[in-house]
């Protein structure tokens, strides 16, 4: 009987990504058709949207991922030892996603990729995004291999290579909207090591979805060492959610005081203004305070529990990087035919935009699953 529900599940979950995954790839045929100026709401005052905000959130996820792995097979905590193949497996996974969404954000995404080798420019931030990435793509898949040999030693000495890699990928990708000065919303020191923290957290949320799915799907039982890491993992996450509700907090608390012109405007359309219900109900409440109370407390701080958690994590942190991305444009640069820029700009995905994202989401997962059922990803311990 067990196995029978099992199997319906299974099948449920597969005919969703799949359909979700079709609708991605539609999606993609109707942009390469008509254009990028016909199928995305994208304008010249707001020239980044949420196919940027999706590609930070899997690339970020990715540095989260192989942070929180480390721990076990480079840092040699005993407990996140377990997860560290499928960890490295889902990195994969979401950064070759990412890469994926940012490509049809762009007209000539091969053009970029070749000239990035071909006409390097150290001083351009971006040029250092798909450098550090690419290269921390190609150390994943050597780690990745290490562990699929059971070659320990190799997978450690990658890993912390990956380590130092996937912390300055990251920062460096929060420096992309940090240095931009005429952006004061992004500008400033915060966001790279905002991007850190946040990505620490992402990789603790995806850990716990991905050790508790992949037992509760397959309906078997989770083993102690499992059961032991679940509950490591939730205090961890309780930790990092603390310290980032305080970045959250200390980053409101100047465009309020301050009142900087591109600072204040922002701030207030993420508290009260056209982002506030994303900001008070997905980002804070969601993603932040819920799974904060539900890790805190030792009687839901269970599998299912920590699961739950990392779940509202990650739809929170989603909706966090959209809000970051957009409020960050939202204030007008340029002067208006009336002589002054006033007012906040308005952006709203188009089908195609949103098809895209929904698309590369559950063709990340359903790939994930594939993998999952035709390879053994569990751990086979430290030598």
């Amino acid at each position: 009987m067990t196995t029978t529900i099992t199997n319906s599940k299974n099948i449920i979950g597969f005919s969703v990504l799949g359909l979700g995954t079709l609708l991605g790839l539609v999606s993609v045929g109707y942009v390469l058709m008509i254009g990028h100026s016909n199928a995305y709401n994208l304008t010249r005052q707001i020239p980044w949207g949420i196919l940027i905000s999706t590609y930070v959130f899997f690339a970020v996820s990715c540095s989260g991922l192989c942070l929180v792995s480390s721990l076990g097979h480079v840092f040699g905590i005993k407990e996140f030892e377990a997860i560290g193949k499928r960890a490295i497996l889902v990195a994969i996974l979401a950064l070759l996603t990412g890469f994926g969404v940012i490509a049809m954000e762009l007209d000539h995404p091969f053009r970029m990729a070749i000239w990035v080798i071909l006409s390097p420019n150290p001083l351009s931030a971006i040029w250092w995004m798909g450098t550090l990435y690419g290269l921390y793509l190609i150390l994943l898949c050597i780690e990745l291999y290490a562990f699929i040999k059971e070659n320990h030693r190799l997978a450690s000495l990658v890993g912390l290579v990956g380590f130092v890699v996937a912390i300055s990928a990251c920062s460096n990708l929060g420096a992309v909207f940090g240095l931009l000065e005429a952006r004061p919303f992004w500008h400033g020191p915060y966001l790279p090591i905002f991007f850190i923290l946040s990505a620490l957290v992402s990789g603790c949320a995806l850990l716990a979805l991905i050790v508790y799915f992949n037992h509760s799907l397959r309906g078997i039982e989770m083993p102690p060492e499992y059961k032991k890491f679940m509950i490591t993992l939730g205090k961890l996450q309780a930790l990092l959610l603390g310290i980032l509700l305080f970045f959250i907090i200390w980053k409101i608390i100047p465009g309020l005081y301050e009142k900087y012109p591109g600072i204040y405007e922002a701030t207030m359309a993420a508290l009260s203004g056209k982002l506030s219900f994303n900001f008070w109900f997905f980002e804070a409440f969601l993603g932040l305070i819920l799974p904060f109370i539900l890790l805190l407390n030792n009687s839901t701080r269970t599998p299912f529990g920590v699961m739950l958690a990392g779940l509202l994590t990650t739809v929170g942190v989603f909706f966090m990087r959209y809000d970051m991305v957009i409020a960050g444009q939202i204030v007008p640069m340029r002067i208006s035919d009336g002589g002054k820029a006033t007012g906040v700009l308005h952006y709203v995905p188009s089908v195609a935009e949103m098809g895209i994202v929904i698309g590369s989401i559950c063709a990340c997962l359903f790939v994930y699953v594939l993998i999952e059922k035709k390879f053994d990803l569990s751990h086979t311990g430290h030598h």
